[in-house]
């Protein structure tokens, strides 16, 4: 079974790639030392999100476009971990920490609501 999507279109990836630019504003206050630690670990994590979100829309199938939505979700709770650990570190504010962590939160009910979505229509193919 086909699907189309363009990813661009797609609101779960306009707004994991709002939180890549937070990400990045956030993180250029971290001590120049965590360059190669949290900060690059950090980026990687909120880069992945729109990035799997985007490759899983370039794949041909449902299943395989739920697949790459699971690693993204993955990506958000890593990146969650992250932020925690930036406060815990004292590299960010808690008010910094607690928005970040509502805005992963939030990415992470669009990518559990479109997978959702993505299921109902595959389920409806079958019929």
């Amino acid at each position: 079974m086909k699907h189309t999507h363009n990813f661009r279109e797609l609101k779960v990836w306009q707004k994991s790639r709002l939180l890549v630019k937070e990400i990045y504003i956030i993180s250029q206050s971290f001590p120049k030392e965590e360059t190669f630690g949290l900060t690059s670990q950090i980026k990687r994590a909120a880069v992945s999100i729109p990035s799997n979100i985007a490759e899983g829309c370039g794949r041909g199938t449902i299943p395989q476009f739920a697949q790459f939505l699971d690693i993204a979700h993955g990506s958000a709770c890593e990146l969650e971990t992250q932020i925690i650990l930036a406060f815990d570190l004292n590299f960010i504010q808690e008010n910094d920490a607690k928005k970040i962590v509502r805005n992963i939160h939030e990415v992470q009910k669009m990518i559990f609501g479109f997978k959702k979505l993505l299921q109902k229509q595959k389920a409806s193919q079958k019929i």
